[in-house]
């Protein structure tokens, strides 16, 4: 048998390869200009599956694109591991601002990643890290050290709100039981400093319109007689924080749970340079709701923020108009106790509320999920992080996110599953934005660390079979 770590040095360009292949197809889910290729990469997922050892894999339809699922059942009286993970990639834009082309893959070394980094749309959210989970089933295959039966569900719309996941799920009950789901879709604090994600924010999302005239207007005809539905929008979104960056819309914080100062204080523990921090992102400070450190307010407390506005004319040049239209993308990252549905609507009634007369309010929901929290007491946690202590050599942290996975809930619900989340990503990753990259270390100590999940979890789940 050969130990992983010498298995990964010897496949290392082969596993890259591998990866740039599945980089290089543009599976923009929320585009449909990309949806063959959304398609094609379906069917790649599959393939490799197949090719990693599972006994079966399947592209199964859905109403919008295709959930890949896939498995290796080893004996049915074993546990069994259920990995998560999803091919479909947000789109590139802005293009321009990308310093080489987002689907043509390419090996850079930076400052924090001195042996490589892979740029390239997808390579850290979720593809790079998804592809570890298949490698390591290679590994485990192969060497015939494999303790436990695996399962895979591999979507194509997690980047548009996982739409079809439920539907799936509703009818794929048994083909999808498991004692443990598995997820590799979050980072850690360092390379020296490995973390284990035990909460996620929920997440709300939504569209409005403020509608004015019938028409655009001649802004010197009719400004200051009418009402600018840019201006009028930009007033009722600054309305929404007070003067401390917190929340104005009633009822918002009912449910949010006050941490306790005991707990803050370990969340403290966790290595972080204010400094590195701002420099990293070139800013002179940091910005957010009063009493609460930048740490605690990506993680422990909600949020909303304005993610897109537009109205009028945008073009080069002049043209003076009040626009009849103006709209903005508004999301609201959730912390547990906090149902989504309920905040959309407290959103929904407070913003209309608002409006001034002369104006229309509309407020359309996209998507939304419940924050999730792992306790740490759970044997996967327990598993994931002796597997973290042998291949980094030090215990990782456990630590909550600030991002979102909506549809963990629905795995908890649906499924009756815990997750553990054991993402190898990094927060300099530049995920959803120009320049996405996954650090060549981090992808292969994936690879290396999660075929020692399954050791430790098949032992400890034999050892508390309850």
């Amino acid at each position: 048998m050969e130990d992983i770590s010498s298995y990964v040095q010897k496949n290392k360009e082969r596993f890259i390869e591998e990866l740039f292949e599945l980089l290089k197809i543009p599976s923009v889910s929320a585009d449909p200009a990309f949806s063959q290729d959304v398609l094609n990469t379906a069917e790649a997922v599959k393939e490799s599956l197949l090719q990693a050892g599972c006994n079966h894999a399947e592209v199964c339809d859905t109403p919008g694109y295709p959930i890949v699922y896939g498995e290796k059942i080893i004996d049915p009286q074993l546990p069994t591991v259920l990995v998560y993970g999803h091919y479909d990639v947000q789109p590139p834009d802005p293009v321009e601002l990308w310093e080489s082309g987002p689907f043509d893959p390419v090996i850079k070394k930076t400052e924090i990643h001195p042996e490589g980094a892979i740029f390239a749309r997808g390579s850290c959210d979720d593809k790079g890290q998804m592809y570890m989970h298949v490698k390591a089933l290679e590994y485990m295959v192969k060497n015939n050290v494999l303790p436990c039966n695996v399962k895979f569900m591999i979507e194509g719309e997690e980047e548009v709100g996982s739409e079809s996941l439920g539907w799936f799920i509703e009818r794929n009950q048994e083909k999808l039981k498991n004692d443990v789901i598995l997820i590799s879709d979050t980072g850690m604090i360092s390379n020296t400093q490995p973390s284990i994600t035990t909460g996620l924010r929920g997440l709300s999302y939504v569209e409005v319109a403020v509608t004015g005239p019938n028409r655009d207007l001649h802004s010197g005809l009719y400004g200051g007689g009418v009402a600018n539905p840019i201006n009028i929008l930009t007033k009722m979104i600054a309305s929404l924080h007070d003067e401390n960056n917190h929340i104005t819309i009633p009822g918002f914080y009912d449910r949010v749970e006050d941490i306790s100062a005991e707990e803050r204080s370990e969340m403290a523990k966790a290595p972080f340079s204010l400094e590195k921090y701002k420099n990293t992102l070139d800013i002179d400070d940091v910005y957010g709701e009063k009493g609460y450190t930048t740490n605690e307010r990506g993680s422990i407390r909600p949020t909303l923020d304005v993610n897109g506005i537009w109205g009028g004319y945008t073009g080069e040049g002049a043209k003076t108009v009040i626009p009849s239209k103006a709209y903005a993308k508004i999301s609201m990252r959730l912390v547990p106790d906090q149902d989504w549905m309920e905040i959309t609507k407290l959103f929904k009634d407070h913003f209309e509320s608002i409006a001034p007369k002369g104006v229309k309010v509309e407020v359309k929901p996209h998507h939304g999920g419940q924050a999730y929290v792992t306790p740490i007491d759970n044997i996967g946690y327990q598993a994931a992080s002796k597997a973290y202590t042998d291949t980094f050599g030090v215990t990782p942290i456990p630590q909550r996110s600030g991002g979102s996975i909506p549809i963990i809930s629905l795995f908890e619900k649906e499924l009756k599953s815990k997750t553990i989340l054991m993402g190898f990503g990094l927060n300099t990753d530049a995920i959803h934005s120009p320049n996405e990259h996954f650090g060549i270390f981090n992808y292969l100590k994936g690879i290396e660390t999660i075929p020692l999940f399954y050791k430790y979890f098949a032992e400890l789940h034999n050892s508390n079979p309850d």
